[in-house]
């Protein structure tokens, strides 16, 4: 029974004490990432964005008209040779 007592108050302070930590960690990262987004910009001209490239344009695809053909013939000796 004495433990939990003594427990009780520590772990409620280590709690505390995390929880600052962690509160006190997101102001310092809201303030950096304030003063960088204010500073970057003015920075920003050393390094260029890169130019832009333009796609290459594709080959119309030629209609494969004569494999086309060749299938159609195929499919009649396939269905002569079937008896049908």
């Amino acid at each position: 029974m004495e433990n939990t007592a003594v427990l009780i108050p520590q772990g409620l302070l280590l709690m505390a004490a995390g929880m600052i930590g962690v509160f006190a960690f997101l102001i310092i990262l809201l303030f950096i990432t304030k003063f960088t987004g204010k500073v970057l910009p003015k920075l920003s001209y050393m390094l260029p964005d890169p130019e832009p490239v333009t796609p290459k344009k594709k080959k119309a695809a030629a209609a494969p008209s004569s494999s086309n053909e060749a299938v159609a013939v195929a499919v009649a000796v396939a269905m002569k040779r079937a008896g049908k």
